[in-house]
């Protein structure tokens, strides 16, 4: 998505979590635009929602444990990751190589 800044950031799909549940320097929020900016108000009012980066969510990339919640978002992604990868052949034979 564009920022403010006219900068794109990678924002996880389909995911606004509680602003009061991610630090401010984590905070995306959407705007009338179409654009994004940081949302780093404290304290949060309970009743914002936010976006993060996909960077965070992301169960391919190596990252600290932020926040519970986090962790098992990035468990998730990785387990539906997984369901999306083709199955092997019958019988463990490689497909032919067709060109």
């Amino acid at each position: 998505m564009a920022t403010l800044e006219h900068d794109w950031v990678l924002l996880e799909p389909g995911m606004r979590v509680p602003a009061h549940l991610v630090p401010a320097e984590h905070r995306w929020i959407e705007l009338s635009d179409g654009r994004v900016a940081m949302y780093g108000v404290c304290p949060v009012d309970e009743t914002q929602r936010c976006r993060i980066e996909h960077r965070l969510a992301c169960a391919g990339q190596r990252r600290p444990d932020l926040w519970p919640w986090l962790t098992t978002l990035r468990d998730e992604n990785k387990r539906m990751a997984r369901r999306q990868e083709p199955a092997p052949p019958p019988g463990g034979d490689p497909l032919p190589d067709v060109g």
